[in-house]
């Protein structure tokens, strides 16, 4: 199971964050402009940007395992709480115009795409970043002209923030 949980979780997070990234840069022209434009300078916050923006994983729960307060809510040891990333990653409390999408916004506040950190933060981050540079870096390369040319087609799931088609063109 443990196989099983890393092989999808590192196929399914990182290509539904490449395509909800290029739908973001189809967009957002201005940001595909930024970082085509430089890309060594831009990638690397471009790429925290599109993981905060697609949040490919929705939610998921955790068992307290003390009694705790959570912003003046006060959870028990043994109850369920349920982290919906989404929410994290556009908390106006946390970032500045968090719903713009932005290549450039600092790292820090970080996004919580990977799982904000602790025990249960992300075991592929490095590697999903890693993929995600490389492969914006080839189609920068190889497609320059690449956009979304239609509604992506999403995959029904209350767990993965997924796109089963999404129509392209090129010049």
């Amino acid at each position: 199971m443990f196989l099983n949980q890393l092989l999808v979780a590192g196929n399914e997070t990182t290509r539904n964050a490449i395509s909800h990234g290029m739908m973001a840069l189809t967009d957002h022209p201005d940001q595909l402009e930024l970082i085509y434009g430089n890309y060594d300078a831009h990638s690397r916050t471009a790429m925290e940007e599109i993981v905060r923006w697609a949040t490919p994983v929705i939610h998921f729960r955790r068992t307290a395992t003390e009694d705790t307060d959570i912003n003046g809510f006060q959870v028990k040891q043994g109850e369920k709480v349920v982290m919906f990333y989404n929410s994290g990653n556009r908390d106006d409390r946390v970032f500045d115009n968090p719903h713009q999408f932005d290549v450039r916004r600092p790292m820090q506040p970080a996004q919580v795409g990977f799982g904000a950190g602790g025990p249960h933060f992300c075991l592929g981050a490095n590697l999903a970043r890693r993929e995600m540079t490389v492969m914006f870096d080839e189609i920068r390369r190889r497609l320059p002209t690449l956009r979304i040319v239609s509604e992506p087609a999403y995959l029904q799931s209350n767990f993965i923030n997924g796109i089963k088609r999404l129509d392209c063109a090129w010049d």
